[in-house]
């Protein structure tokens, strides 16, 4: 859509393939590999955005993981998925702040999960209620400033493999949802 694009991943294949893919739709993204969780590599990307684009139009909240719950789940773990998926936003968009550029957005990705949750799953529920707590939170801050929204997907279908259960009766659609799915809502959201 003619946005110029940051990507901060852990997974420096999957960065590449995203920006192989944005290249081939024209664009000139950006990709630093870091994990959200280190506060040091938000600082670095941050310090690296401001560089290159010297101001922020959107943002964009999408990582998170789950390391289990209180069957298979230690401390440690639970920490770094809050860490991921809780603080990395927070922290992020506390960097940005004077970046952001009129009538910018933020968009986190939130879950289902947040709100109906599965057994052996603490860690990913947590991180996802909190990043929803985080979403009305900074809506109220940064009200006449940055709009801030989330998206809360339900199951979705995902390249490495994903199926959902077999019932579907929590899909309004009468289908399981499709990445493509959130990336059109969080593009109107933007």
């Amino acid at each position: 859509e003619g946005a110029e694009v940051a990507v901060l991943d852990k997974d420096e294949r999957a960065g590449k393939q995203c920006l192989d893919l944005l290249r081939e739709a024209g664009g000139n993204p950006l990709f630093m590999a870091g994990d959200v969780a280190e506060p040091a590599v938000l600082e670095r990307f941050a310090a690296v955005v401001t560089a290159r684009f010297g101001g922020v139009d959107f943002l964009i909240h999408n990582a998170c993981l789950s390391r289990g719950g209180l069957l298979r789940c230690d401390y440690e773990d639970f920490l770094y998925v809050l860490r991921t998926g809780t603080a990395a936003p927070f922290y992020l968009t506390k960097l940005f702040l004077p970046l952001f550029r009129p009538e910018a957005a933020v968009v986190n990705i939130s879950s289902t999960r947040a709100a109906m949750s599965q057994a052996d799953t603490e860690s990913y529920s947590a991180a996802k209620g909190g990043i929803s707590a985080l979403t009305h939170a900074m809506a109220a801050t940064l009200a006449g400033k940055v709009r801030v929204n989330a998206v809360a997907p339900g199951w979705i279908e995902t390249a490495d493999g994903f199926h959902s259960p077999a019932d579907r009766r929590q899909h309004f659609a009468g289908r399981v949802g499709t990445p493509e799915d959130i990336a059109r809502a969080v593009l109107f959201l933007c």
